[in-house]
């Protein structure tokens, strides 16, 4: 599985990058199908580096923004009426499309075998998710949009610079919380080959999480590390500062951080080293669990999604709702 397992890192699916493997949802996405129309946008996907951690019900990777310029403007900037106008009609195009290839589609399910009609009841499936995002678009369209006290963020040019570009993002995720824009976020924090620029440090990110036990490529292992989670905890931080109905916006949102190695050298999948914060539950503590027969991550996602008020006792390849020891 190794590097391929970054696409199962939210959807639990098995035997990510083998032959014949399809992904399913994301728990994003998920709990976007029942929370999701309460906000301007459902969910939005982010990334420091190309990549998605978010996946649509039948397993396609949804796109991901990486230019938080763009990000900014998407939430925050009022369009001119002449923008606002080509924008709904834009949508309005976009459902008269998908109205189309529907009819198309059922006439096309009277003319097939049992099998190709189930693949077909999926696509509906996605067609009706489609429409009704668009109509939801539309409407919103009409809205204005809120104004935060931040200036646009300057996009970061060099891709080798990941602690930066993650506190664009971050600097931004308070904002779009606070304004109830969405309250479903995704970040992949990828690697690249390129030197970060971090003082120590002079060899690629990738190159060194692959350090053979080299005790100089550990040390500017520690040295990314280190700065990564010094901004984690910058947004925490932010996150703990804001205020929201008597609470912090941390007491109100769930944060989970983690990787989808949990040893990168050897390309290990298991006993992954995982943080929540904030969401009310349980902290302060390090629960470990029996390396040979491990709890399934996908055991905390139904926790967290019932957590959002979403009515499940099951994800993906869960065995059990929730984590033992990590109770509200």
């Amino acid at each position: 599985m190794g590097h391929a397992s970054d696409a199962s890192w939210l959807t639990s699916a098995r035997n990510p990058g083998r032959p014949g493997f399809r992904n399913s949802v994301s728990l994003d996405q998920f709990i976007a199908q029942q929370l999701g129309q309460q906000t301007r946008f459902p969910s939005l996907a982010l990334t420091t580096s190309g990549g998605s951690l978010a996946w649509t019900t039948t397993g396609v990777q949804i796109p991901a923004e990486r230019r938080p310029s763009q990000l900014f403007t998407k939430l925050f900037l009022a369009g001119t009426p002449a923008e606002i106008a080509k924008e709904t009609q834009r949508l309005r195009e976009g459902r008269s499309i998908m109205d189309a290839v529907g009819e198309q589609a059922k006439s096309l399910t009277r003319r097939v075998n049992a099998e190709d009609r189930d693949k077909l009841d999926e696509y509906f499936t996605s067609v009706r998710d489609m429409e009704k995002r668009l109509h939801t678009a539309e409407e919103w369209m009409q809205k204005p949009k809120p104004t935060v006290a931040l200036k646009p963020p300057t996009d970061i040019a060099n891709d080798a610079d990941i602690v930066g570009r993650m506190n664009l993002i971050f600097d931004l995720m308070p904002f779009i919380l606070q304004t109830d824009s969405t309250r479903l976020l995704t970040l992949q924090m990828g690697q690249v080959g390129a030197v970060p620029p971090i003082p120590g440090v002079t060899d690629g990110y990738h190159a060194l999480s692959h350090h053979g036990q080299d005790e100089s490529k550990i040390a500017m292992l520690r040295l990314i590390e280190e700065a990564q989670m010094k901004s984690f905890n910058a947004l925490l931080t932010k996150l703990k500062a804001a205020q929201e109905s008597g609470q912090s916006l941390l007491d109100n949102t769930t944060v989970l951080f983690g990787s989808n190695l949990s040893n990168a050298n050897a390309h290990k999948t298991d006993n992954l080293p995982i943080l929540v914060a904030g969401g009310g539950f349980k902290h302060g503590q390090h629960l470990v669990f029996d390396e040979k027969n491990n709890v399934p991550f996908s055991n905390l996602f139904v926790q967290l999604a019932q957590r959002m008020g979403v009515e499940t006792d099951k994800f993906g390849t869960s065995t059990k709702a929730g984590v033992p020891g990590f109770d509200a």
